[in-house]
Parts: C-alpha cells; structure tokens; sequence
C-alpha cells in the first residue's frame, strides 16, 4: 500500500466529512425515491404514529401539575360541591388540572381521547395485518412487535385509568383486585405486591411510574426495533399490475410522506377537536374513590371491555375446594380462555408457518377471499372478541335500551360458543364463490348490461374483457 493510497484510506476530518456527507446525502436522496405501495390501510400507522405523539406532549404538560400523592387534604378549589371534603392529593391535583388550570381540560381530555383511539388504530392494524397475510416470512416478528405494541397500549391506558384516583378508577382498581386474589396459591401474595399492603395501599404510586416510565420506555424501543426491521426489507403490497416479489409499484417516499404528515395534521385537529368539545371522564361527578364502596355504574374503558365481559358471562359462585384453597373458577376460567385466545394470536404466524410448511419469504399480500381457511379463522376469532366486547356493556344496554341483563347473557353465551362454530364455514363458503366469480369473469369476461338478439331469434348478453389491472390481481391472488 503506497503512501497515497494509506493517506487517502485514513479517517482524516478534512478528507472524510464532505465525503460522508455526500455519502450521507446519497443514501436519504435514495430512500426518498423508494416506491412505497399507496393503500388505506398503511395510513392507519400514521394515525397510531400520531396518537403517540400527542399523548407523548399532552401527558408532559400534565406531569407539571400532577400529584402522585395519595396523602388526605382537604379541597379548597373552585369545585364548590367537594369544597371541604377530604380527598386524596392525586383526585386534588386532577380538579386542579381540569377546573383551575388554563386549558387544563382541553390537554387532559385531548390525552384521553387519544388514549382511546390509540388502541383503536392498532387494532385495525393487526385485523389488515392478519387478514392480508402480512405477518408472513420475513415479517413474522413484526405480527410480534405490533401485538406487543397494543397490548403495551392496553397497560397504558389502564394504568393511566386510575392515576384520577376518583370513584370510577377506585372501582376498576377493585376488580383488578379482585382478579388479583383470585389466583391460586400466589393471588394474596402477588396482591400485596402491587398495592404494597392492604387494598389500596399505594397501587396509585406504583402505576403512576408503570405510566409515565416503564411501558414508554418500552413501547419506544418497540417502536424502535419495529421501524429497523421495516427498513431491512421491501414494504409489503397487494397483488396487481407489474407487481412482483421483487418489484414495488407505488409513489416515492416523499410522496407519501407529504401525505402522512397532512393526515397526523387532520388526526392532531381531531383530537383536540374531541377534547374541547366532548367530555370524558368527569371526575368531578364520580367523585374522589372511597375504598369502603363501589359504584354500579361503572365501566372500563372500550379497549378492556372483552376482558370484563368474559368474567360477566360465566356462573357466578363458580368454584372448587382443593388442598385447602378456594379455587374461583368463574374468575380463572375465562380469564385462561382469553389468554390462549391471544396466545394464539400472538403466535398465528409461526402456527400457520408450521401447518402449512412455508419457510419462504413474502414480499405479496394475499387478499382474504383467496385463502379462505385463514380468513374464516379470522373472522371466528373476530365473532368470538366481539361477543365478549358487547358483554362488558350488557349493564349499559339494560339501562339505556331496557332488554333484561339476564336475556343478555344467555344470548352472548351462544354467541361465544356458537357464533365463531357458524362463522367459519359461512366465511369459507363466501370466500370461494367470490374467487369462482373472479375466476369467471377472467374468462368470461363481465356483464356489459347489452343484451343482443341472435339471427335465430335468442337473446344473449354481451361481455366485455376485464380489465387488466383487475385480471393481474385475480391472476397473482395466491402468490
């Protein structure tokens, strides 16, 4: 090596800067240029994208007012009703936010509503996931990281749920509680942990920093490690023409960036929008949480209402003595039965990789109705979270629509057992007379609404070819 060469190969500051930075420049003029597929469903990323970061701000702007304090003071705000009542520093800071600080109420209620349509996102996320087979090799453990990111999401919005430390969130600690006990041999132990003593103890404490620290900590490397495996590989697109393993057809990546960036603008405006205009969770009604009683009127928020649901449809006082425990089987039963439902979930990728013994990778989503067993899974599933979603409203149905709580319960019970046993063949049966329709038309061509008389008298309607970009999207379906 020459001395030339060795000079030119060194890492000098002078020499090297303007090269990385072209090198540098290169590399994002590169990525900017990148066809990225346009569909709906990629745009629900954004509005997930977007909830964060204005959960992220909002909750900053609450943390300098908030009080984790559990300690009893006396309410001296402008609430007149709680004037005088003893209240808890947590519930006596929130008044404060929500009544006596400029624009307190708008940032707290935009934080909630954007914890509410968070999950929301995400949701819709894993079922266009799920049903377009993108969790398919190499994808498999992004399906894992976005599951974890919901569930992550699910924590959070529990946790935050009693950091008020009003009526409502004091009931929703109690049934915690509650399920808490209810495990066999190590329920007591584990409930003491938590609330560092007996029911409440500092259960407000504890999840104020599973809030504010832990599950953002790990939601952002999720996050994190969720965007680098997206950078390793193509985006995932639909079938269509010129479309291939290998070969993306979309807009540039500064294209589509525009339009992300319009969409978190409009998804921003909603929020807020919904937090000035809509009120939710009015502390101030429920009052400040009273260990010594619960309210009937309860509810959790929309994202754990499956949850309480599958306790509400089980026999009550169902359980059994063994080795001196009471073990309470209406607790833990459906509580297991939830939990291998979204184990499974959470592992369909590697499930569907083994029963099938595909180890290839996938660059092509599939459309629903061209794998049918997959998709009638999905929609017995979907059957199945439902049924248990609407049982964590039935005391909410009684009230407003007046049908009998006991009704209700028989009813959701045979839609659990029955519903997903109907669905699956329903959604098999759909999904091949819709592809044996396409698969005419590609033959056939599609009805031109014209209908001809022959020379012998008979009358026929005339088709007109499909279109390509239609017949390429029949013809790559199954790839």
């Amino acid at each position: 090596m020459t001395q030339h060469t060795l000079a030119r190969s060194l890492p000098d500051r002078h020499s090297s800067r303007p090269q990385e930075r072209r090198v540098a420049r290169r590399l994002v003029d590169v990525a900017a240029k990148r066809a990225v597929p346009l569909h709906w469903t990629s745009l629900l990323s954004v509005v997930s994208l977007t909830c964060l970061t204005v959960l992220t701000i909002t909750g900053v702007v609450l943390l300098a007012f908030y009080d984790r304090s559990t300690d009893t003071v006396i309410y001296d705000g402008s609430y007149a009703l709680l004037q005088g009542v003893p209240v808890s520093r947590a519930y006596a800071s929130t008044l404060h936010i929500s009544l006596d600080v400029p624009g307190g109420l708008l940032v707290r209620q935009t934080h909630h509503w954007a914890a509410l349509v968070l999950p929301a996102s995400l949701l819709l996320q894993l079922l266009s996931t799920f049903f377009t087979a993108g969790f398919r090799r190499p994808r498999h453990w992004s399906w894992v990281l976005l599951f974890v990111t919901f569930f992550l999401a699910l924590g959070a919005g529990w946790s935050g749920y009693g950091l008020p430390d009003d009526q409502l969130a004091g009931t929703g600690l109690k049934i915690a509680e509650g399920i808490v006990i209810g495990i066999p041999f190590i329920g007591t132990r584990l409930s003491f942990l938590f609330f560092g003593g007996e029911f409440p103890g500092n259960a407000i404490e504890h999840m104020y920093w599973l809030h504010v620290l832990v599950i953002p900590v790990l939601l952002a490397a999720v996050l994190a490690l969720r965007l680098w495996l997206a950078a390793q590989r193509p985006p995932p697109q639909l079938p269509g023409l010129g479309r291939t393993q290998l070969t993306v057809v979309g807009l540039p990546l500064r294209a589509i960036a525009v339009r992300a960036t319009g969409l978190a603008f409009v998804t921003t405006g909603v929020l807020v929008l919904l937090g000035g205009l809509m009120t939710v969770n009015p502390i101030w009604i429920h009052g400040p949480a009273d260990p010594a009683s619960s309210s009937s009127g309860s509810q959790p928020d929309w994202y754990t209402g499956f949850l309480d649901g599958s306790l509400r449809l089980v026999p009550s006082g169902w359980e059994v003595e063994f080795l001196g425990h009471t073990i309470p089987l209406a607790v833990l039963v459906p509580q297991a039965v939830v939990g291998i439902f979204l184990g499974v979930v959470l592992l369909w990728p590697f499930l569907e990789s083994r029963a099938t013994r595909d180890r290839d990778p996938h660059h092509m989503l599939q459309r629903p109705r061209e794998h049918p067993v997959r998709t009638a899974f999905g929609v017995a599933g979907l059957v199945f979270f439902i049924a248990l979603w609407a049982a964590g409203a039935t005391d909410i149905v009684t009230h407003v629509f007046g049908v009998a709580f006991e009704h209700q319960v028989v009813a959701l019970r045979a839609v659990v057992l029955l519903g997903p046993l109907i669905a699956f063949p329903v959604t098999v049966q759909l999904c091949r007379a819709l592809a044996a329709a396409e698969r005419d038309q590609v033959l056939d061509g599609v009805e031109s609404g014209r209908i001809l008389r022959g020379a012998e008298g008979g009358f026929t309607e005339s088709h007109i070819p499909l279109r390509p970009e239609r017949a390429a999207i029949v013809a790559r379906g199954r790839q």
